[in-house]
């Protein structure tokens, strides 16, 4: 860095330097992309903590308990995808990407009023609305780091990336926060999430214009070129047909196996424990059984809302450190490729001890080192191994992968849990162990990512 460029930086770009090294001018637009991810992953949070408590505490669903459903349920979202990315690549191959954007949040907004409605007047939105988040979440999350993809150089991204997503992981934070705050009032907490997004959607513009503005200054008065359209190709030929691509698809299934399948044990967990406080016996001055039915339901999810608030938050807490001071350190001196196999081999000690020891207390300190890893260094790597790719990959392609294969991956636990369960009898230590078979694979994905990783990023270097 000159010594012009030092005097140029500005308090703010001070200020982030301290998470990963700013350009001076960079500060605004990463602050206000910063904000943007916050937004979206507290309305997650909040939503998937009001999830967590519809499917978990609503009693047997099409005869299944919660637990086993909610792994089930996310197997349909990968075949309902089958469908919906087609849609959004034809969409996102006609209009701009703010338009893209603006339409996406739009739809996402509408329907979590339609859930309140729905709620509010005594329907049963419990399966509809899992399924419904699954989709969107990843979506949202996916489109986020899209753009961001597109209006950074692979050298920016690397530097600011991981600075950027501390935000998300802030958000991650708050969002079970006050989701434990509002426990009370479930769809309420819909309306909540949807006035953030709501903001988030104002933020998305105010980026676009400045990009747009900064894109008049470099040009120095000429012309400023449009925005190229995408081609007509679809995010799942664009997968299959590029090596690195479909890599990083295989890489998204064996770890959403790993993730979903642990998930599941969790799960188990979290009801059993609901259960144990809240038991039967408790409501035996309760003479109607409807009425006792009702309030013993009714508690059990407050329980189930109140575990998975304080589980998200101190997860996320973790992951906001990870984040904030070891991921942009670890781009620094390890780089991308390496930081690749910082997640698979924590979960390899986490399963396997799960399944060598077992017992409540070590699974959620395993799920909890797991996850928090997971929702930091993990996802920004997934995020930056897209910065070399085409914008056709950023929009299409990952579209495809962090949708469709993330869900594809659930739809293969979902196949191992009731093979496991109804016909090999497994116990959760069971479950671990399988866990730690597909964890090996998942490295050895990992080492075929990282060669054409560096393949890519020599030709675009060039």
């Amino acid at each position: 860095m000159t010594e012009n460029t030092k005097r140029n930086r500005s308090p703010l770009d001070t200020f982030l330097g301290l998470f990963a090294r700013l350009e001076a001018g960079e500060s605004v637009n990463v602050l206000l992309m910063f904000l943007n991810v916050f937004l979206i992953l507290s309305a997650y949070y909040i939503l998937k903590t009001v999830r967590e408590g519809l499917i978990l505490g609503s009693g047997d669903l099409l005869g299944l308990d919660g637990a086993e459903l909610k792994i089930y349920a996310s197997a349909t979202m990968a075949f309902l995808l089958l469908g919906i990315v087609p849609l959004y690549g034809a969409l996102a191959s006609r209009v701009n990407r703010i338009a893209l954007l603006n339409y996406s949040m739009m739809a996402v907004m509408g329907s979590l009023v339609i859930f309140f409605l729905l709620g509010k007047a005594g329907v049963p939105v419990a399966l509809a609305f899992f399924l419904w988040l699954g989709i969107v979440s990843v979506f949202l999350i996916a489109q986020f780091w899209s753009y961001a993809s597109d209006i950074y150089s692979e050298e920016q991204g690397k530097r600011l990336f991981a600075v950027i997503a501390i935000g998300g992981s802030l958000g991650a934070i708050l969002g079970p926060k006050i989701a434990q705050l509002g426990s009370e009032y479930t769809y309420g907490l819909m309306l909540v999430a949807g006035a953030v997004l709501g903001v988030c959607q104002l933020s998305y513009n105010l980026v676009n214009r400045r990009e747009a503005s900064l894109a008049v200054e470099r040009a120095c008065g000429k012309p400023v070129a449009e925005e190229e359209p995408l081609s007509k190709e679809g995010g799942f030929a664009l997968v299959f047909r590029q090596k690195y691509l479909w890599l990083i698809a295989l890489m998204l299934v064996l770890a959403n196996v790993v993730n979903t399948t642990g998930e599941f044990i969790l799960s188990n967990a979290a009801k059993t424990h609901a259960v144990e406080s809240v038991p039967d016996t408790s409501y035996s001055e309760i003479q109607a059984p409807d009425e006792r039915a009702d309030a013993i339901k009714a508690d059990r999810v407050k329980v189930v809302t109140e575990f998975y608030g304080g589980f998200f938050a101190l997860v996320n807490l973790l992951g906001f450190l990870i984040q904030a001071f070891l991921v942009s350190r670890i781009f620094k001196f390890v780089g991308v490729r390496a930081a690749l196999f910082f997640l698979p081999v924590i979960a390899l000690g986490a399963y396997g001890a799960i399944g060598a020891i077992g017992g409540f207390m070590l699974l959620r300190i395993a799920k909890t080192a797991e996850n928090s890893t997971d929702y930091s260094l993990q996802n920004t790597v997934r995020q930056a191994l897209f910065l070399p790719t085409s914008r056709e990959a950023k929009y299409k392609a990952k579209a495809a992968i962090d949708t469709f294969f993330v869900r594809m991956g659930d739809a293969l636990a979902a196949a191992l849990v009731a093979v496991g369960i109804h016909v090999l009898s497994f116990d959760m230590q069971s479950f671990a162990f399988m866990n730690v078979a597909i964890i090996i694979v998942w490295i050895f994905v990992a080492i075929g990512i990282a060669k054409q990783h560096k393949k890519l990023s020599e030709a675009s270097a060039k």
